[in-house]
């Protein structure tokens, strides 16, 4: 299988991306002017400060023409993840439910938490661990919605960085196959940033796309 990571002026996490995401299969960058998702299997909305958060963080970017392209790869089914700015973007598309809010602190956090796996039966989930450690690095980061939503990840007891309702680090839309997070799975990849924890999300989304394919 193959992930497209898309790239926007201001990423600035899309190569960690792509590195943690060559881990586990083929990758390749998207530009954000581009419409073609080069036969990508599973996209990925970066971290990072597209066009540079102005007006709102990810407000911008949902006009991007490849957005157009993510629409319709996730309105067929395709596994979209979004990671920290990328889950901005995709609330601001539509793609995901809610928003997110500047943290109750009103600073920038940066730190390694604890998340609890709220549904463990999901295409992003399917191989992780009931605990995981993943690094955090936000201004906007805190989580709401008026309606019910599908929680995948949770802030451990105590852990919750920014005010997020519900201790919540990260839902998924309706139909499972949008997901958005905070936290940084790319992050921890390898022993020597101490997790690799968030592997198994990457993991996860190449166990689900080996499967289906084995099915058609």
């Amino acid at each position: 299988m193959k992930f497209g990571i898309v790239r926007f002026p201001g990423s600035c996490d899309d190569v960690d991306a792509l590195e943690a995401a060559r881990r586990v299969c083929d990758a390749e960058l998207l530009w954000h002017q581009d419409r073609d998702l080069k036969g990508a299997d599973a996209v990925i909305i970066p971290g990072g400060f597209s066009y540079g958060d102005y007006l709102r963080c990810g407000a911008i970017a949902r006009f991007a023409p490849v957005m157009d392209a993510v629409a319709e790869f996730a309105s067929d089914g395709g596994l979209v993840l979004g990671i920290c700015n990328g889950f901005q973007v995709l609330c601001e598309a539509g793609l995901l439910p809610g928003a997110l809010l500047p943290n109750t602190s009103l600073r920038f956090v940066f730190r390694q938490v604890r998340l609890e796996l709220a549904d463990p039966d999901t295409p992003f989930t399917r191989v992780c661990p009931a605990t995981l450690s993943i690094p955090v690095k936000h201004t906007t980061g805190r989580y709401y919605s008026p309606d019910p939503v599908h929680v995948l990840l949770r802030y451990a007891p105590g852990e919750n960085p920014n005010g997020s309702q519900d201790d919540i680090a990260g839902v998924c839309n309706e139909q499972g196959n949008v997901f958005g997070l905070m936290p940084h799975p790319e992050h921890a990849v390898d022993p020597l940033t101490g997790s690799t924890d968030g592997l198994t999300i990457f993991e996860s989304i190449r166990a689900h796309v080996g499967d289906r394919a084995l099915i058609h």
